[in-house]
Order: C-alpha cells, then sequence, then structure tokens
C-alpha cells in the first residue's frame, strides 16, 4: 500500500508510522516527490488500511493494485534516475552503451572501448561469462575478462556492465563491474536477482525469451524487495513464431512498460533482429518509441568475432548510428547524454610553458566553459584566454595562438552570431573542427560558505537563466546580479573574498581558483549544449584535419536580390544530396536589407561531389567561400 503524508508531517510522527509498519512485517521504502512524500509498504503481511490512515501525519492511503508494488508508477509517479558511474540513465536523457558481445582479449577490448567512446558511447558492455544454448561455443574468459573490461573502462572514462550468470560469481563481478546484467535466460533465476539486489548495485534487467510485460516486471520486484531500486529494464526482443529476424523487437512495450513503472526502459536491437543491417533502423524505432536508451553491439572484426558477429556493427557504423540517434533525440524531446574527459591536471597548471604557436585561445577566464572545450580537443596544449571574441581571431590571425576555440551555438540559447560575422570578416582564418560540451552549471563559493551565508550569486546572463529554478527554491533571498562571463564571476568572487558572494560556473572555473562546489548541476534543463568550432589560418590547417575525415562543412555566401535566388542556390545542394544542418542569415554592413547566407551541411563519402557543388554555387552567388570543412565530435 501507498502511504501519503502530511505536508508538515513532522519527522517523529514518520518514524513513528515506518515503525509501526515494520513491526507488522512490511518493508518499507520512503520516496520524496516533487509535490509530496509516500512510504511504500510491501510484503506478505495484510492490515487494515483505516488503522495507518488514522495515525497523526498521515493524509490517506492506497492500495497498490499491481502485483509488483515498489517497481509500479502507482507508489513513485516520477521517473528513477538510475546513476551508474558518472552516467544517469531516464528521464529525458538518452544513454548508449556498446561494445562487443564478448570480451576476446585485451587488445580486443581496448580497441573498441576507445572506438565506441569516441563515437559517444557512454557505458562499455562487453561479456565476461558468455551462457549459450550450445555447450560446445565460446563461453567467455570468465574473470580474466572482467580485468580487462575494467582496464578498458577506466581507460576511456566510462562505467561498464557485464552478464552475471551464477550467483557464486556476484561477490567477485562487484569488483570490476559498475552495473550487473541479467540476461533473458536468467530473468527468472529468483536467487540469482536475490543475491545481486543484495548488493544495491546499479542493474540492467533483461526481458526474458517469453516473458509477458507483468512477469518481466515482477523480477524487477525481486531486484527492488532484496535491496536496489537502482534498475534498467532493456527490452530485446520476444520468440514468437516469426523466423525471418533472432526474436521480435516488441517496440510497443516501450510506452506500454513507461505507463506502468517509473523505472527506466532501454532497447537492445542487437539480440532482437540478431542481423547487423537491421540495428541502425531498429534503434531509431526503439527512440522513437521512448526508450531511455540503447544496448548495442560494436566489433571491430565481427567476421572473426567468437560470439555473435552478424549483429554486431562496425565501428564506422556505430559512428553513423550516433549521429542519428543526436539528430532525432530532439525530435522526441530528449538529450544525448555525453561524459566529458577527465580534466587533466595541466588545467590548473599555469607554469607549463609553450611556445606562442603552440597556444589554443578561447574568450574567457581560465576554468571557463571554452576551456573545458579546448581540453577535451587538445590535452598538452597551453591556453591563451582572451577579453573578447574578436581577439581569438586576432591571436590567431597574428600566430600568437596556432588554434582558436570558439562557440557558434548553444541548444538553449541559439547561434552565437557574433562567431559568424567574424568568421565572415577573417577570411585568412578556416574552420577546421568542431567540439560539443555539456553545460552542467554549479553554485561556486569561498571555502566554508553555506547557502545561509548567499546573498548575491554572479554568473552571465544566460547561466543566470538557465539556473533560475533552483536559484528561486533555494536562494529566495539572493540577488541575482548579471557578469560579463561566468569563469570571470569566480574569480571576482575569489577577489572579493566575501562568503556573501557566490558564482554560477562550471567545476573547471571552481577547480582552477580553489573554491568550492556548494551544490553542482543546478541547470533546469539537462539538454543544456554548446557547440564549438575550432579556427586556424589555412597554412596550419592540414596539420589537424589529416587525423581525423571531415564530414561537415561551412559555407557564407551573398546572392543577387531577386526573386528566386536564394531557392537556386539551395536547390543546387539539393540537387546533389547536400542535408542541410544550418541555415542562418546575417546582415551586410553598410548594405541596408541585405544578407550573408550561412549554411553547415553533411559531406561525409561527399567530398569529390561538393567539390563539384562548389564551383557550381560561385557561379550562381554573387560571393561564395567556404569556411571550412572539418570533422564533428557531435
Amino acid at each position: 500500500m501507498i502511504i501519503i503524508l502530511n505536508k508538515q508531517v513532522k519527522p517523529s510522527q514518520k518514524e513513528d508510522i515506518k515503525n509501526f509498519l515494520k513491526d507488522k512485517g512490511f518493508k518499507v521504502k520512503e520516496i520524496v516527490g516533487q509535490e509530496e512524500t509516500v512510504l511504500g509498504a510491501v510484503g506478505r503481511a495484510t492490515i487494515d488500511h483505516r488503522i495507518v490512515e488514522q495515525m497523526e501525519g498521515v493524509s490517506s492511503v492506497v492500495p497498490i493494485s499491481k502485483p509488483y508494488k515498489l517497481a509500479s508508477r502507482e507508489l513513485k509517479k516520477e521517473d528513477t534516475i538510475v546513476q551508474v558511474g558518472n552516467v544517469k540513465i531516464g528521464g529525458q536523457r538518452i544513454v548508449v552503451m556498446a561494445g562487443p558481445c564478448a570480451v576476446e582479449s585485451e587488445e580486443q577490448i581496448m580497441t573498441i572501448a576507445s572506438q565506441v567512446r569516441e563515437a559517444g558511447a557512454v557505458i562499455l558492455r562487453g561479456g565476461a561469462f558468455k551462457p549459450r544454448t550450445s555447450p560446445y561455443s565460446f563461453q567467455g574468459l570468465g574473470e580474466e575478462g572482467l580485468k580487462y573490461l575494467r582496464k578498458a573502462g577506466d581507460t576511456y572514462g566510462m562505467p561498464v556492465t557485464t552478464e552475471v550468470v551464477s550467483p557464486t560469481d556476484v561477490d567477485m563481478m562487484s569488483k570490476y563491474i559498475d552495473m550487473f546484467q541479467i540476461g533473458a535466460r536468467n530473468m527468472q533465476n529468483f536467487e540469482l536477482l536475490k543475491k545481486v539486489g543484495r548488493t544495491k548495485m546499479p542493474v540492467l534487467l533483461k526481458r526474458g525469451l517469453s516473458a509477458t510485460i507483468e512477469e518481466w516486471l515482477m523480477a524487477a520486484e525481486y531486484l527492488m524487495a532484496n535491496g536496489t531500486d537502482q534498475i534498467v529494464l532493456c527490452e530485446r526482443g520476444i520468440r514468437t513464431y516469426e523466423r525471418a529476424t533472432r526474436n521480435t523487437l516488441d517496440c510497443s512495450a516501450i510506452p506500454i512498460v513507461q505507463k506502468l513503472t517509473h523505472l527506466p526502459v532501454i532497447g537492445d536491437p542487437s539480440h532482437a533482429t540478431g542481423i547487423r543491417s537491421l540495428v541502425s533502423p531498429m534503434s531509431l524505432a526503439l527512440i522513437a518509441g521512448g526508450a531511455s536508451g540503447l544496448m548495442v553491439e560494436v566489433h571491430n572484426k565481427p567476421e572473426n568475432a567468437l560470439s555473435d558477429g552478424p549483429q554486431s556493427l562496425y565501428p564506422s557504423q556505430f559512428e553513423k548510428l550516433m549521429r542519428d540517434v543526436q539528430s532525432l533525440s530532439t525530435v522526441v524531446g530528449k538529450s544525448l547524454e555525453r561524459i566529458p574527459r577527465i580534466i587533466p591536471s595541466s588545467l590548473t597548471d599555469i607554469e607549463n610553458v609553450y611556445s606562442d604557436s603552440d597556444k589554443i585561445a578561447f574568450q574567457g577566464e581560465r576554468g571557463a566553459f571554452s576551456e573545458l572545450a579546448v581540453r577535451r580537443t587538445f590535452d598538452d596544449k597551453d591556453v591563451l584566454p582572451c577579453e573578447k571574441f574578436e581577439d581569438v581571431f586576432e591571436t590567431v590571425m597574428k600566430g600568437e595562438a596556432l588554434y582558436g576555440m570558439l562557440p557558434i551555438e548553444n541548444t538553449l540559447g541559439g547561434t552565437i552570431n557574433d562567431n559568424i560575422d567574424n568568421l565572415i570578416n577573417y577570411p585568412d582564418l578556416v574552420v577546421i573542427g568542431e567540439q560539443h560540451v555539456r553545460i552542467i552549471h554549479n553554485l561556486i563559493c569561498l571555502p566554508g560558505a553555506t547557502k545561509e551565508d548567499i546573498k548575491e550569486v554572479y554568473s552571465h546572463p544566460q547561466g543566470l537563466a538557465q539556473c533560475s529554478e533552483y536559484l528561486n527554491k533555494e536562494l529566495p533571498n539572493a540577488k541575482a546580479v548579471p557578469f560579463f562571463d561566468t569563469a570571470g564571476a569566480v574569480k571576482y568572487i575569489k577577489e572579493k573574498n566575501d562568503k556573501s558572494l557566490a558564482a554560477i560556473a562550471g567545476e573547471p572555473a571552481a577547480v582552477y581558483n580553489n573554491l568550492e562546489i556548494l551544490a553542482a548541476g543546478i541547470e533546469s534543463h539537462p539538454d543544456n549544449y554548446t557547440r564549438f568550432y575550432i579556427i586556424s589560418r589555412e597554412e596550419n590547417a592540414i596539420n589537424f584535419l589529416s587525423a581525423s575525415k571531415a564530414n561537415k562543412a561551412a559555407m557564407i555566401f551573398n546572392v543577387s536580390h531577386k526573386p528566386g535566388s536564394l531557392f537556386n542556390a539551395l536547390k543546387i545542394l539539393a540537387d546533389y544530396g547536400f542535408n542541410l544542418g544550418k541555415l542562418e542569415s546575417r546582415p551586410i554592413l553598410g548594405k541596408p536589407w541585405e544578407y550573408s547566407f550561412f549554411v553547415e551541411t553533411d559531406i561525409l563519402n561527399k567530398e569529390e561531389a561538393f567539390e563539384e557543388v562548389v564551383e557550381i554555387l560561385k557561379e550562381e552567388c554573387s560571393s561564395f567561400r567556404v569556411l571550412g570543412k572539418f570533422n564533428s565530435t557531435n
């Protein structure tokens, strides 16, 4: 049953209710929601609900009609967010787990981990114990495979998950992994569920071969009843009469399960289809159906794989899938979960000296999000902070910095038009790369300061706006003070040395200034990303571009002021099959009501055709320039 507590319930009353229920034989779980606090009481015990309803502090009692109690949406209305290492699963996030079906060797898992991490996967999967239909098939490397998996995860900054087969392996495996996986064949291995549940670790629970949704949720109930509420459900296809695919992927289960339970649900298109060519389209179908993520098998040499090679994507196919998922995520109102690379210690090491030409310029103070973008791209270069965006262009143009890092677009704030204008105004500079950074805002203060001390909060106006819900709720009496830069705000409160002052900025700004983070991740929306361009002089571009293949291009052009001129230019791109990712108009200085047009397009595997298009557009447009061909790391 669900015991809904009064909003003014006293702690002593709450404890009395809990103790009463426990004495009657119930297991009690407290759930604090956005609007109310409830106690979930489950177990074999029976009691007249009216007795509990009359206790002080109780608003009402509602019986749970479903056989699964703790997993039921009746018990908890809000989505559960499952934390696996530094990754969150559920809510408005889309999480992608990837890796080989089986860990075959240290070299194999290290290679694949590097490839899937670079493409955007945030959790590494790989089987160390493989329950197979045939006793003669490869059964996995066991503990040795777990060691390789752990090493790969640590090297590339990803939490790891793998399947547990035997209850006797649970304690040993918990030393190596971040998330247990319960396979389809073990979904109703209740002794295994009990043992894994008692670890309180995150669990990925796959749907059984012929399990109903209710049976699937009852398996989750076993895990929750024994201690863990960090459960992710995984639809991996069910066995039907159809043999054209390995299993039948039940996409309809995704929205159904989300109505029945608060637990996040993801999909496994690899095991569902068993056919490589079907994995990507079924992945998109799962995301469109509302899945919180995917588990995808990837192998660098699937033709030689010891397990499930025919359903494993090549790394290049996985990279394309990640781009498609990124595009689809905005359509379904979600954001692709990303994890930043580990911030190097050099972020706070200002003693490192490099030649001027090796520096990377960015706008802002040390510790700014722009510097984090630099560190995600260049691990071993010194940085050159600049006061204005234009100063970044100037330093690169003059050779005082080798590259520049500039924000071009934010998912909440839109295009940074100043930098498009600067690209137009500096024709000798080109775009050579792109980097994406998740904007995570933190409340930063002097060491020892408390929320009660804070009277003023400084940040860039966008930072203040993006954290308004937190400020209104947690610091209603503090004054929000706009500042020119988030990291600059941190530097300012450090110089003032006043515990009544706080700033909103990224973690690197706190690290660099030796200040404390009082509250982390206080932004109102999780889908807050900034896209950065990397710029350089043309003669320096080749050294950067040689390491990666260009998949995007940016252009700027003007057309004559007559009907259909813009349409004709865009039609040329369309006729050659180029997909536009962005189109912006910018006013032309000195020509009122006339505009330049900024365009981004995908050019992956179409570079020859793109060169043809460029020549045609030069003839069609009154002016035309390619701003850069580059590799997008989104």
